[in-house]
């Protein structure tokens, strides 16, 4: 009777304990499960840097799966509460605002009340050398650098930023005393007129950018500021370099009918052959990167030559003082020849339009070189127009002296 009372127990143990084995089982099988296929969703993503580092990206979360019911939850309930999914806000996109001028960089020391106001309008170039203009001037109280550079910013996009509307709404408000300005590495794009669309550099848009330009020197002019137009330096990228050549010159033009002086920097920062380089000599004279690494841009120190060029043609109207002179020295002055000679302009407009104006464009002959005409005889000079150092030299009472010329050396008694 003994024995036949173990076999039942026996039996009844090896059950129990395969039950129990199949609910482990059960609870453990979809743990595994989850833990290998988020092992394998979630790669560590690792990349190689230059300088020899392995940065090793973060692994992308994701969301938890609902727990599955066991056997076990089913007889006793579960025991931990489910996790909620999580929440994930919408991104909030922003609309894309017009450009807006920059507010004015405090200065370096403290400027004097009646200091020269020098703005400097266009693109990221003028950002660039109005900053190098900061440094040039920094020890200097009477005058204000106002870099007034939007980058993207061309004469082509009013939609994005207008500026000849802007520099209308500055020269109202009289917010400076000297306009400098640099563009163009955006104007190479299609301008839209009165609904058409048209090309860069097709004669309609080339006779409407240079009508913007006019504009607003003239603008300028009529406002008593004086102004200075700089151009554009070579391109690395051909193709792009040959148009803002064209560019260049549209630009010229346009600011010298408008009454700007136009400063031409680019055989400054060209080879001997008037190719793109990017290095060059500094003001020290040492062999430096002038440009940056995308072949349009300056660098510091090409910024800061530009700067000491440019510095150059303000001595016509910035003398130091902290006020500004838009007159040179005219041999004409007070004389009839004044308004003979040329229209009401002033400074140095007024003496480039009276070398243009003596200027004889022979008709027959080939036009003289530049170096022909230094070296040119007092036999040639009806061909080729006068000199103003000689007609300051011609003695008083020749037909050519306009009440100008040096006095005669009085004749001995």
């Amino acid at each position: 009777m003994a024995a036949m009372q173990k076999k039942p127990n026996r039996f009844m143990l090896w059950v129990i304990g395969l039950v129990v084995a199949a609910l482990v089982l059960t609870d453990m099988l979809p743990m595994f499960v989850q833990a290998r296929e988020a092992e394998a969703l979630t790669p560590a993503i690792t990349q190689a840097v230059d300088d020899g580092r392995i940065l090793v990206a973060q692994q992308e979360q994701i969301p938890p799966r609902k727990k599955r019911r066991t056997l076990m939850d089913l007889l006793f309930g579960d025991q931990q509460p489910e996790e909620q999914a999580p929440v994930v806000e919408k991104p909030v996109v922003k609309k894309q605002k017009k450009a807006a001028l920059p507010p004015p960089e405090k200065p370096r020391i403290e400027k004097a009340v009646g200091a020269t106001r020098l703005a400097v309008f266009g693109d990221s170039m003028a950002t660039d050398v109005g900053k190098a203009l900061e440094r040039f001037y920094a020890e200097d109280p009477n005058i204000s650098i106002l870099t007034q550079g939007v980058g993207s910013s061309s004469f082509v996009r009013p939609d994005f930023f207008d500026w000849p509307k802007t520099i209308s709404e500055q020269i109202a408000a009289n917010s400076f005393d000297i306009a400098v300005i640099l563009i163009g590495i955006n104007d190479r794009q299609k301008m839209n007129l009165n609904g058409q669309s048209y090309g860069s550099l097709t004669p309609e848009w080339t006779a409407e950018y240079s009508a913007r330009i006019t504009n607003v020197v003239k603008a300028l002019r009529a406002a008593n500021k004086p102004t200075i137009w700089i151009g554009l330096p070579p391109m690395e990228a051909p193709k792009f370099g040959k148009a803002m050549i064209q560019v260049n010159e549209i630009q010229r033009l346009a600011a010298f009918s408008g009454g700007a002086e136009f400063l031409d920097i680019y055989e400054k920062f060209a080879t001997e052959d008037g190719g793109y380089t990017s290095r060059g000599p500094d003001l020290s004279g040492t062999q430096v990167r002038m440009r940056k690494d995308d072949g349009i841009h300056f660098s510091a120190a090409g910024a800061d030559k530009l700067a000491f060029y440019l510095s150059q043609s303000l001595k016509n109207y910035y003398r130091g003082g902290g006020t500004v002179g838009i007159e040179v020295a005219d041999p004409l002055l007070g004389t009839d020849a004044q308004l003979m000679m040329r229209p009401p302009y002033q400074g140095l407009g007024q003496m480039k339009l009276l070398e243009v104006a003596g200027a004889v464009i022979s008709l027959t002959n080939t036009p003289r070189r530049a170096a022909d005409l230094v070296t040119a005889d007092m036999a040639d000079a009806a061909t080729v127009g006068f000199d103003l150092t000689q007609m300051i030299q011609a003695p008083v009472g020749r037909a050519d002296a306009f009440g100008v010329g040096k006095v005669a050396n009085p004749s001995p008694k």
